[in-house]
């Protein structure tokens, strides 16, 4: 599976700028992938404080724009995240879309990352980010989630191979951004595709270093700090072969875990 991650940088508040940047690089990699991975809040950037005014009534605009590109590219989509309106609440949702139009997941993130007011204009999310393409199972989770082992564990164990991350993660905190991902790769003897953005924003300075790392923990590619796409290819079979040598999910012991659980 080929995968390519889009490390863009987002036009802060301007949804049909960024859908023109998403596009120009459609037509430089679809070709040459069977995924497309999108960063998060790719429409709007940070832009919180106007949600209200340019977030996506119920996604309906996003999916229409992502299944069009999956169609005319022939490719999959991971749509990084955007902010879906719907009644009084707004979302950061990820959608995923196969090459055939479908919208084959949404997921909205679970955890809210204070230090940066998501709580203040986001509600949390409540369902999984597990889904399929051509026959493998793959997870969605967005920045903030990565520090939340137990939430990415609870995907491997319903069966992820691919961990797909999408993020606006800042410079200042990149040594977390590596570690955290090399981790979750590692311990959950998955691949990890994250897609970063690049860039500023009236209030931060973002990382990029998007990474493919493999189930050993081994980075296949890596982004700078600059705009860039980063590709790599990526076999599967890998993942049980690295399950096999080390059965860290045959010999977890949950029936002790369950000693810290809260007693009624």
């Amino acid at each position: 599976m080929n995968i390519a991650c889009m490390q863009m940088d987002i036009a802060f508040g301007a949804p049909e700028k960024n859908k023109q940047t998403v596009v120009r690089y459609m037509e430089q990699i679809a070709k040459e992938a069977d995924v497309v991975v999108l960063p998060e809040l790719w429409t709007t950037g940070y832009d919180l404080t106007r949600l209200t005014h340019i977030a996506d009534e119920n996604g309906e605009q996003t999916k229409a724009f992502l299944s069009e590109l999956a169609r005319t590219y022939r490719v999959h989509i991971v749509g990084g995240s955007v902010a879906k309106k719907v009644a009084d609440n707004i979302t950061n949702t990820m959608y995923i879309v196969h090459r055939n139009g479908d919208v084959v997941c949404e997921y909205s993130k679970l955890h809210l990352f204070k230090l940066m007011d998501e709580h203040k204009h986001l509600q949390a999310g409540e369902t999984t980010g597990i889904f399929s393409l051509d026959g493998v199972t793959g997870a969605g989770v967005i920045c903030y989630d990565i520090r939340f082992p137990e939430w990415i564990r609870a995907h491997t164990l319903n069966g992820a191979e691919v961990l797909f991350v999408v993020a606006e993660w800042p410079l200042s905190r990149l040594h977390h951004w590596r570690t955290l991902l090399m981790a979750r790769a590692i311990e959950n003897q998955c691949y990890v595709v994250a897609c970063n953005r690049a860039g500023k924003d009236p209030n931060n300075t973002f990382a990029g270093h998007s990474m493919i790392i493999d189930p050993w923990g081994n980075i296949l590619a890596e982004g700078s700090e600059q705009e860039t796409v980063i590709k790599a290819t990526i076999d599967i079979s890998e993942v049980q072969r690295v399950r096999a040598r080390i059965p860290i999910f045959a010999d977890r012991r949950p029936d002790v875990y369950k000693i810290f659980e809260k007693k009624d």
